[in-house]
C-alpha cells in the first residue's frame, strides 16, 4: 500500500476508536476530512462534496416535513387515535405496528419515536406496565419500517446519493453503471417488507420473555410532583362529547385525576366511568403540569378559569405557558382568580392553581389567592422578562414542555405528506426536489414557522454525514479500499460472491452497532464497489446488503439514534439490547443473504 493509504487507514482507525468512546461524530468526521484534505489525500472539492450530495439534502428537508406534521398535531393525533382504549401490552405492540411501520417508511424515525415516547410512558403509568416492555419494540419497529422504502432512513438516502455520485464520477461499463443507478422509492421493499414482518413476529413471540421489567424513573418520582387544580370547558365540536368518562380516556390519566363535572351548576361527583360528557360541561381535574399540557392538546377542551384564554391556533403561536409564585406583598393576595383580572393587569390568563402541596377543591375562578400559591399562566412571549423582578411574584419560570399546536393547518400538512408520497412513488419529481418543495410549502402554508423549521433540522447529523463523504473519498483515492476489498475477496474466495456478500453484511452490521449507521454506511460503501469490481459482478447486491446492515441496528443503544432515545426513559442497561437484539440481527442477516441475490442477481 502507498503512504497515503496507510495514512488514511490510520486516520480511519483513530476515528473509529473515538466514535466507540462516544466522541461527537460531527466534530470527528469534520476534523478527519479536514486533516486528509490538508495532507493532500483528497482535494478540497472532494472533502466537502457531501454537503452538496442530494441524499444529505433530502435528509435535512425531511426533518422539516416531519416537524410540520408534529407542529400541526398530526403525529400526536395519530398516536392517541391508535393507542386509544388499548389495555394490554400485546395490544399496544399491535397498535404500534399499525402506526409506526407505515409512518417510519415515509418519515424520519426520530420525530416519530420522540412523539410516541411520552404517549407510551403515560399509558404505562395508567396501566402499571413497565415502560421497558414497550420502548425497545417502539425503536425496533421504527428501524424496521425504515428499511421498507428509499426515504425510510437517512442511511438509505445517503447510500443512494453515494451511488449517484460514483456513477457520475467514473467511466464504467454499462453493466456496472446499471448496478449503481439510483434506486426507486420501493426497490428496497423486496427485502425490507420481509424484514419488517419477521421482526414483528420476533417481537410478538419472544419480546415479552426477553424484555426486562423495569420501572421508569419518572414513575418512581411521580408522587412528589407539584399538583395543580384545573377546570376545563367542553366546547362544541370537542371529540369527548357523547363519550363516557371511560371511553374518552379520562378515567386513568397519568398524574391527573378527574374530581367532578359541573353541568349547568349541577355537580356530578364522584365521577363514575359510565358518566357521559356533554357540551359546556366543566371538567375539574387535579394534576401535574405535564399532564395538563397534554390535556390541553385535546381540540375543543379549553381552560375555563379565564374567559380571555386564547384558543385560536394562530393566536396561540404568540403565547407561552409560565409558572408564577405569589409573593407575600402581592396586591393579588385576598382576591379571587376572577377578581384579579390577569388579562388587564398582566396580559395573562390563569390556567391552573397549586397551593403548598395541598389539593384545592374550589372552582378555579373562585379560589382566593394567598402567598405561596403557584399559578399556571398563559402569557405573552416576554412575560418572564417583564415581570421577573415584579414584587407581586417570588419566582417566574417558563413551562418548557408546552408548545401551541397549529391544528387549523393539520389538513394542509396531511395533504402535503400525501403529495410527497405520490411524487416519490411515481417518480414524477426527483426525490430531493420533491422533499424541498414540500418543506417549502409546509412553511409557506403556516404548518411550521421559519424559526421552527430551522430548529427542526438536526444539523449535527447532517454535518457528520456530509463530512464522512470525505473520509470515504480518501479510502477510495488512496487505494486503501481496493486493498481491503481484495483481502475480503481472497478470504471468501471459496464461497464466491455469496460469501463476500455475507462478509459485507456482517462487517456493516458490526460497525453500525459500534459507531452509528450513517458512519458505517459511508465508510464501507467504497469497499462494496471494489469487491464487485474484483469479482466482476454488479455492485448492487453488495450495496443493498450494506443498506440493510447499516439500517438494522438492534444490538446496542449507540448504533441507532432511536435506540439511544429509549435507553434512558425505559431504564435499560446495555446488555438488554444485546440480549434481544443479537438474535434478531442474526435472523435478519440470514434472510438478507438469502433474498438479496434473488432480487438483485450478481
Amino acid at each position: 500500500m502507498t503512504g497515503e493509504a496507510w495514512l488514511t487507514l490510520g486516520v480511519t482507525q483513530c476515528l473509529f476508536l473515538a466514535l466507540v468512546r462516544n466522541a461527537p461524530p460531527d466534530l470527528l468526521f469534520l476534523g478527519a476530512t479536514s486533516f486528509l484534505a490538508l495532507c493532500g489525500v483528497i482535494s478540497p472539492m472532494e472533502a466537502f462534496a457531501g454537503f452538496a450530495n442530494p441524499g444529505v439534502m433530502t435528509v435535512g428537508l425531511l426533518f422539516v416535513v416531519a416537524a410540520g406534521l408534529r407542529e400541526t398535531g398530526v403525529l400526536d393525533f395519530l398516536g392517541q387515535l391508535i393507542l386509544g382504549q388499548v389495555k394490554s401490552e400485546g395490544g399496544v405492540l399491535g397498535r404500534l405496528a399499525y402506526l409506526v411501520l407505515p409512518l417510519s417508511a415515509f418519515l424520519n424515525n426520530t420525530p416519530i419515536v420522540a412523539m410516541l415516547i411520552p404517549i407510551l410512558l403515560d399509558w404505562c403509568r395508567r396501566h402499571q406496565i413497565a415502560p421497558s416492555k414497550v420502548l425497545i419494540p417502539l425503536s425496533y419497529m421504527a428501524i424496521l419500517g425504515g428499511t421498507c422504502t428509499l426515504i425510510g432512513t437517512s442511511t438509505n438516502l445517503v447510500i443512494n446519493g453515494l451511488m449517484l455520485e460514483r456513477l457520475a464520477a467514473e467511466n464504467l461499463s454499462p453493466a456496472f453503471r446499471e448496478g449503481l443507478a439510483g434506486m426507486h422509492l420501493f426497490e428496497i421493499s423486496w427485502v425490507g417488507i420481509p424484514y419488517a414482518v419477521l421482526g414483528l413476529i420476533y417481537l410478538f413471540c419472544l419480546g415479552d420473555r426477553l424484555l426486562p421489567e423495569r420501572k421508569e424513573l419518572l414513575e418512581q418520582l411521580g408522587e412528589s410532583r407539584r399538583e395543580y387544580l384545573v377546570e376545563m370547558l367542553v366546547k362544541p365540536g370537542c371529540r369527548l362529547i357523547a363519550q363516557t368518562v371511560e371511553g374518552a380516556g379520562l378515567r386513568h390519566l397519568p398524574g391527573l385525576f378527574l374530581i367532578e363535572i359541573d353541568r349547568n351548576g349541577q355537580v356530578v361527583g364522584p365521577v363514575g366511568p359510565d358518566d357521559v360528557i356533554e357540551v359546556d360541561d366543566r371538567l375539574v381535574f387535579t394534576g401535574v403540569v405535564n399532564s395538563i399540557v397534554e390535556l390541553e392538546k385535546i381540540s375543543g377542551l379549553v381552560p375555563a378559569a379565564d374567559p380571555t384564554y386564547e384558543i385560536s391556533p394562530e393566536k396561540q403561536q404568540r403565547r407561552r405557558l409560565c409558572e408564577a409564585v405569589i409573593s407575600a406583598t402581592s396586591p393579588l393576595n385576598g382576591k379571587t382568580v376572577r377578581q384579579a383580572n390577569f388579562r388587564r393587569t398582566y396580559g395573562a390568563a390563569v390556567v391552573a392553581v397549586h397551593r403548598n402541596g395541598a389539593r384545592v377543591t374550589n372552582k378555579v375562578g373562585d379560589i382566593e389567592l394567598r402567598p405561596g400559591d403557584t399559578l399556571l399562566l398563559q402569557t405573552r412571549p416576554h412575560f418572564l422578562q417583564t415581570y421577573r423582578n415584579d414584587p407581586s411574584f417570588y419566582l417566574i419560570s417558563d413551562v418548557q414542555e408546552w408548545r401551541p399546536l397549529r391544528r387549523d393547518r393539520a389538513w394542509i400538512a396531511v395533504a402535503l405528506l400525501v403529495l410527497l408520497i405520490i411524487m416519490m412513488t411515481t417518480g414524477w419529481v426527483e426525490t430531493t426536489i420533491a422533499a424541498s418543495s414540500i418543506a417549502f410549502l409546509m412553511v409557506m402554508f403556516g404548518c411550521i414557522s421559519i424559526g421552527e423549521a430551522r430548529k427542526s433540522v438536526e444539523w449535527q447529523v447532517l454535518v457528520a454525514i456530509a463530512s464522512a463523504f470525505g473520509v470515504g473519498s480518501a479510502l477510495q483515492n488512496s487505494g486503501a479500499a481496493s486493498v481491503i476489498a481484495q483481502a475480503l475477496v481472497d478470504l471468501t474466495a471459496m464461497g464466491g460472491p455469496i460469501a463476500a456478500l455475507a462478509g459485507v453484511y456482517l462487517l456493516g452490521s458490526v460497525m453500525t452497532e459500534i459507531i452509528t449507521n450513517n458512519a458505517a454506511a459511508v465508510l464501507l460503501f467504497p469497499f462494496c464497489v471494489e469487491i464487485a469490481r474484483s469479482y466482476q459482478v454488479s455492485p448492487r447486491p453488495f450495496v443493498v446488503a450494506l443498506i440493510l446492515a447499516a439500517s438494522a441496528s438492534f444490538m446496542t443503544p449507540i448504533g441507532y439514534q432511536t435506540n439511544m432515545m429509549v435507553y434512558g426513559p425505559g431504564g435499560y442497561r446495555f446488555r438488554d439490547f444485546v440480549r434481544i437484539g443479537l438474535p434478531l440481527n442474526l435472523v435478519l442477516g440470514g434472510v438478507a443473504i438469502i433474498l438479496i441475490p434473488i432480487f438483485w442477481p450478481f
